[in-house]
């Protein structure tokens, strides 16, 4: 079993890294913010199959893995790293939850999620792991742009009305997007405005600009704009703060 957290910018070379350490039956746990490259993969339809250019380029992933080995997962875990090697957990209601892309409840899924479990963290299996995707994406579309273009926690760009009605409007265009793939975020938009309001944390994304690490523009927000133009799905507020978002990290070298 190996479990590969890496930000997207690394998972190229991760996954050529590892490739030559898998057995045929090894299982490969993404942990991974955004757009999985794995999305398409057992989705059905005419779509069935398709790749995440954003997530996975050249299908670099997909080849040296294997869609066979994966499976897919959403982590809650709102942290910082505070020095080399040293990660500081903040929220108290961490979880990852696990998933097939084929939505199969399988043993090695349930033998996976036991084992996390044991070791202290919460691991929820489910057969709608895109929902659980699209989820999360709620989260990070709503506060990662707004936070990067105020350099702040969320609490603190959240305490103006403004940026609360702009995040609202990115929630309403998440969901719609979520709707036109056929996974609608179980998630309920106002609660998670709410929740984000009342945390003191700045998302990864921002994190990353502050150190100067490689940031996850592509995954996080160009694949479900462009999966947004292809399924006729606008979405003119999230694309106006990606915009902005987008200009600083290139400003920073770091997109």
């Amino acid at each position: 079993m190996v479990f590969v957290t890496t930000k997207a910018p690394s998972l190229p070379a991760v996954a050529a890294g590892i490739a030559p350490l898998l057995a045929p039956e090894t299982t490969v746990v993404f942990v991974n913010n955004g757009i999985p490259w794995w999305f398409f993969c057992a989705f059905g339809g005419a779509r069935d199959g398709e790749s995440i250019p954003e997530a996975d380029p050249g299908d670099a992933i997909r080849r040296a893995v294997g869609v066979e080995r994966s499976i897919g997962s959403v982590v809650y875990a709102a942290s910082e790293v505070v020095e080399p090697g040293v990660i500081e957990l903040e929220s108290t209601d961490a979880r990852l939850i696990l998933g097939e892309p084929d939505n199969r409840i399988t043993p090695r899924l349930q033998a996976i999620a036991q084992a996390v479990a044991a070791g202290g963290l919460a691991a929820p299996v489910t057969q709608e792991i895109r929902r659980e995707v699209f989820g999360k994406f709620l989260g990070n579309a709503m506060s990662g742009p707004l936070c990067i273009l105020a350099r702040s926690d969320m609490a603190t760009v959240l305490a103006e009305e403004a940026p609360r009605h702009a995040a609202r409007a990115v929630a309403a265009e998440v969901v719609a997007l979520s709707d036109a793939y056929g996974w609608r975020v179980a998630a309920d938009p106002e609660a998670r405005v709410q929740r984000s309001m009342n945390m003191h944390h700045k998302p990864s994304i921002l994190q990353d600009l502050e150190a100067g690490r490689p940031m996850e523009i592509a995954v996080l927000y160009d694949a479900p704009l462009r999966m947004a133009r292809e399924a006729g799905v606008p979405m003119p507020v999230f694309e106006l703060t990606t915009a902005l978002a987008r200009q600083a990290a290139r400003a920073a070298g770091l997109a």
